[in-house]
């Protein structure tokens, strides 16, 4: 069975923000293409300007998150990263960690950083069922 590989919540970010960026100047450059048609040239150039701020907006955000982030040393790379939520993985290695003891040896899903998912698999394990079944 192959082993899903999962990414930190702030790497996910980064890279949505990054794709706003290279969006916008495709836009723009497909704005290029028509300068003979004004109003067309000026409605992709706009829309291109509208990603790229639209994408600095996401990493003023994802950096005022990462200053709340949780500093932690991976068990696995023994390299510094940041923890967001519950769950989450190693910027590095791609490691799953956990600060919530009662997560600990469950089957990592990024659900248990929402508390309705949360409260329920505690349930479950209070009940000594799996959460596979």
């Amino acid at each position: 069975m192959p082993r899903l590989v999962y990414s930190s919540k702030i790497n996910k970010i980064r890279s949505f923000a990054l794709i706003l960026i290279f969006t916008g100047i495709l836009f723009m450059y497909i704005g290029l293409l028509f300068k003979n048609t004004e109003w067309l040239m000026i409605i992709f150039f706009i829309l291109g300007v509208i990603s790229v701020v639209f994408s600095v907006v996401v990493y003023l955000w994802i950096g005022m998150l990462s200053l709340r982030a949780v500093p932690i040393i991976c068990p696995s790379c023994e390299k510094p990263t940041k923890m967001l939520g519950r769950v989450d993985a190693c910027m590095h290695c791609k490691q799953t960690l956990t600060l919530d003891k009662d997560l600990e040896g469950l089957e990592f899903d990024e659900r248990f950083n929402k508390k309705s998912y949360l409260k329920e698999a505690k349930q479950k394990i209070k009940n000594g069922t799996s959460k596979n079944e």
